[in-house]
């Protein structure tokens, strides 16, 4: 059956152009479930026996849920208690409009067997479409289809069961909607009063969604924000200039204070300033916001100061603290340069997510509502009502908001999930792991099922195919217990005088197909993470540690770039070939360098090595003369106790002549393969750029060098390049090296691009005209686009549309560039949890370090020792503070009569701070220079019993 409609639109040209819509409906499209034995012959999905103990439904029964009952209570519906659920087209329909995070909760839980989620298609249904009726909301409509949807349901399963005990039960929360299907004699409930009904399972009342009737009966009805305008308002607003569209990100140091990013080209102002509470309106960090810029007399410039604790901890504190911390003029620094300053007048698109964190459990006793508090310091508390907040204490636990009234200091949510216990090293991962977004769930079987079956060998198609390179000395050099090698090199004399270099990287491409759920999860999951002790694999483990893995003596599949090179490293000629490889050794940095360094060693393995050696530094010194940046980032490594798996021993990593030498060859066929895709491809090819930093980010290191009476220059990489090489103080040899790290801090991101989609190809930090990443397919998915684009390129395989699709290229950079930078801060936040863990036993250690930051009450220091920075402040809330003087020009901060500038040597103690469980950190104080009531003295070390170690 055909239904269509006919219209005409007008084109920009002025033209009028007739559309045609036809819409398909059918009549035999299956209801799912059991007790149906004519809809279709298929595996039902809907139980017969749909029993869940409830006071109000006695009788087994599916449940329908309404568009908002999905959005608002998805995390009762995804509880393994509720099954038999009915997701109508018309609400899955909605829901992916309306928010992708819920849309793709809901189809996992459909993909899940046990719990019998089925999908009805009643849009295509010749029973249950209906048409839009004239006067009708689109709103409307969709409420009427699902009553109709549920009518049919209910008829349906009456017939097949001869009127049998088993029922449909509509769930909304929309009045309007519920009066109107009890008219139509169905059975329906509010999602509040279903769950309240269920028998023994008083939890899930924890996870229901405050509605808004029920928000502001729990919050008082003073105003303490601003009213958001309307949508309306705000686009038209947008529209003629009157207010920016941006994102808001919040100040993880600051919580009064908050930037909000412009996201349309061509504005003059690409960020906006926001201070105090009721600029910033209610809005959460990643929030879309609209914002209404200033007059210029009133922008203000960033705060200065640190905050060591964000707010009032009482659940019942009262809501007028709100109004002692509108007014950021009292903390806030206004002598350096003033920023765009505005605030937030409307909430365009809430990013909210599950937060975790822990619970400050209420001073009232018998209180059901208490404050959480998340993890993220950018986030606010947030106000939640729990039976058991007891049980709930010391736990990390999950949190949603519900929404943000303007009459609450704080948000409305209500629990998730209990994750366990604080301090758990597996309970903290998990935590790292969510907050970061970083998909870990276990392999599906859908993906598992796309790998190959064991045993798996090289085929003599794969021989006729591909290059035979199994007679070369390759080797792969590694850090230690690596097991996911995707690289080898190797270096040879050939019989013209000139030597060939070639760098062959594992054939992941080969393994997984375009397209297949293999293929869309390493899309998805962008790169491989790896936290201390733990990785989180892009690909399942058969691929990345063992047949895509470069092992030694085993035959493996490789995507080899070859270059013939004179003696001074300039190439004469270069190819690229599919190839099976034996590596002959698997070598960690340490062991390549010793057979390097031992005059005594000269077998083959040796040889390629000091051959490719020297080739690197040759390279390397000309990267460096074309301006290539040398930067520098404090790394630790951890000592591992081998029995309790807690870190022993820390210190800041030590690189070997032989890291660099892979990394001038990975470089080079990084950039070699980027030039070649981009000659064949040169709209859809996936290169990489380092955009060069806007001038002002160079203020703190031209700031820094200044105060020692250096000059540097920024007008260019090789300016900055040459003037960092220059950058010496006498007697301070790690001078340099702190001028780097600042250096480090000032880059932009490096990101993934199309090359249709964008002019500007420099990566500043390479100083290379063109990059790409070809290097490593097994960690990094980008890889693997870049390894088919070659591959097409020299007839190695087929392309396909998506390859060649710069605006799906696009969205695919899109998430490999939040995925990779995600991976980084998720690193960084295992680093610090097993810091924390290192220092938990430690007592109190005197170390020396530098200042690296100057803050208005505070100094940022970093102890090279372990690549560790912490903050020494300098006003206290239970003591008398010293006297401080900031200046911002130094920037330098006068204690007393004591002036500290940046890169200053000091000497602190540092210790674990675990006051906050939910917050512990590194606390530093200071030990000298001596200032009387700030210093403190020098601890008492203690010997330490000797462990047993393990590299990490």
């Amino acid at each position: 059956m055909l239904k269509s409609k006919t219209f005409v639109k007008k084109t920009r040209s002025g033209g009028v152009l007739k559309i045609v819509r036809e819409h398909y409906l059918r009549d035999d499209i299956w209801c799912g479930s059991e007790v149906c034995k004519e809809c279709k012959d298929e595996a039902p999905v809907l139980q017969e026996h749909a029993c869940i103990e409830s006071d109000l439904c006695s009788y087994p029964h599916y449940l329908i849920p309404d568009t908002n009952v999905l959005l608002h209570q998805i995390d009762i519906l995804v509880d393994p208690l509720i099954r038999n659920v009915i997701i109508l087209q018309t609400v899955l329909q909605e829901v992916r409009h309306r928010s992708a995070p819920v849309y793709k909760r809901i189809k996992d839980a459909i993909h899940e067997k046990e719990k019998h989620f089925y999908t009805f298609t009643n849009e295509h249904h010749r029973e249950t479409f209906i048409e839009r009726e004239q006067g009708e909301s689109a709103n409307d409509r969709n409420d009427r289809a699902i009553r109709v949807a549920a009518k049919w349901y209910t008829d349906h399963l009456a017939k097949k069961t001869n009127g049998g005990s088993l029922k449909v039960v509509l769930l909304t929360d929309d009045r309007a909607n519920k009066e109107k299907a009890e008219q139509d004699g169905l059975i329906v409930y509010r999602c509040e009063e279903y769950i309240k009904s269920l028998i023994g399972n008083p939890e899930l009342m924890d996870r229901l969604a405050l509605q808004p009737d029920d928000q502001n009966e729990i919050t008082g009805s003073k105003l303490l924000f601003p009213e958001h305008l309307p949508l309306s308002r705000i686009q038209s607003g947008i529209k003629n200039g009157m207010y920016l569209q941006g994102t808001f990100h919040a100040n993880r140091d600051n919580y009064l204070e908050g930037k909000v990013f412009i996201n349309r080209e061509g504005e003059e102002i690409n960020e906006v300033l926001l201070q105090g509470l009721q600029n910033l309106n209610r809005a959460v960090h990643q929030d879309v916001v609209a914002v209404e810029l200033f007059p210029k007399e009133r922008w203000v410039a960033p705060s200065s100061v640190v905050l060591q604790d964000d707010s009032p901890n009482d659940e019942d504190a009262d809501e007028d603290e709100t109004e002692n911390n509108v007014n950021p003029i009292r903390s806030f620094d206004y002598s350096s340069v003033l920023k765009p300053t505005g605030r937030v007048v409307g909430v365009i698109k809430r990013n909210w997510r599950p937060f975790c964190g822990m619970l400050s459990q209420s001073m009232i006793k018998e209180a059901t509502r208490h404050l959480f508090t998340p993890a993220d310091r950018r986030i606010p508390r947030i106000r939640i009502e729990t039976r058991q907040a007891a049980n709930l204490v010391g736990q990390r636990i999950m949190v949603a908001i519900d929404g943000w009234p303007k009459n609450s200091r704080y948000p409305n949510g209500h629990f998730v999930k209990n994750l366990g216990s604080a301090g758990d090293k597996e309970t903290e991962t998990e935590v790292l792991l969510l907050e970061h977004d970083v998909p870990h769930q276990p392999f599906s079987q859908a993906v598992l099922s796309f790998l190959p079956q064991m045993p798996w060998s090289i085929t003599e198609e794969d021989l006729k195919v591909r290059a035979d390179l199994r007679h070369l000395c390759v080797c792969s050099v590694d850090p230690p217990g690596c097991t996911d090698i995707d690289d080898t090199l190797h270096c040879r004399e050939l019989e013209n005088g000139n030597l060939e270099v070639g760098v062959h990287i594992a054939d992941v491409s080969h393994f997984i197909r375009p397209g297949n759920a293999l293929d869309q999860e390493a899309a998805s999951r962008g790169t491989t993470v790896y936290l201390c002790g733990k990785r989180i694999d892009m690909v399942p483990e058969l691929l990345s540690s063992n047949l895509c893995s470069l092992r030694t003596s085993t035959l493996r599949l490789a995507f080899s770039c070859i270059w013939e090179m004179n003696h001074n490293a300039e190439i004469i000629k270069a190819h690229f070939t599919k190839s099976i490889i034996n590596s002959k050794a698997s070598l960690t940095y340490a062991e390549a360098q010793m057979r390097i360094d031992d005059s005594n060693m000269n077998d083959d393995i040796t040889k390629s090595l000091r051959g490719l050696n020297r080739l690197a530094k040759i390279l390397k010194s000309r990267r460096i003369a074309k301006g290539a940046l040398t930067l520098s980032s404090p790394e630790v490594r951890f000592h591992i106790d081998s029995e309790t798996h807690d870190p022993i021993d820390m210190q800041s990593k030590e690189l070997k002549e032989t890291n660099s030498m892979v990394e001038e060859f990975m470089l080079l066929a990084n950039i070699s393969v980027a030039q070649k895709i981009y000659d064949e491809f040169s709209e859809c090819a996936l290169l990489r750029k380092h955009p060069s930093p806007p001038p002002s980010n160079y203020d703190i290191l031209i700031k820094a060098a200044k105060s020692r009476d250096l000059n540097i220059l920024t007008d260019s990489a090789k300016a900055l390049a040459d003037s960092l090489n220059n950058a010496t103080v006498e007697n301070f040899p790690y001078f340099n090296t702190l001028l780097r790290i600042l250096a480090t801090r000032c880059m932009m991101q490096a990101v993934y691009f199309c090359s249709g989609m964008d002019s500007d190809f420099h990566h500043y930090g390479l100083a290379s005209p063109i990059y790409t990443h070809f290097t490593s397919p097994i960690r990094r998915y980008a890889d693997i686009i870049v390894h088919r684009l070659l591959a097409v390129a020299i007839n190695a395989d087929s392309t396909y549309p998506d390859l060649m699709d710069k605006h799906k290229q696009t969205a695919l950079c899109n998430n490999l560039n939040y995925r990779h930078k995600m991976a980084q801060y998720a690193q960084r936040a295992s680093v610090a949890f097993h810091t924390q863990l290192f220092f938990k036993n430690k007592g109190i250690i005197n170390e020396e370090g530098f200042i690296l930051f100057v803050r208005k009450n505070a100094i940022i220091i970093l102890i090279p020792k372990f690549g560790l920075e912490g903050a020494v402040f300098f006003d206290h809330k239970d003591k008398p503070s010293p006297r401080l003087s900031f200046d911002s020009e130094g920037p330098t901060l006068k204690v007393e009569e004591h002036t500290f500038r940046m890169f200053d040597k000091v000497k602190v103690t540092i210790s674990l701070d675990a006051s906050n469980i939910q917050h512990q950190r590194i606390r530093m104080a200071l030990v000298e220079p001596v200032i009387p009531g700030v210093s403190v003295p020098v601890p008492e070390s203690e010997p330490e019993a000797k462990k047993p170690k393990l590299d990490c």
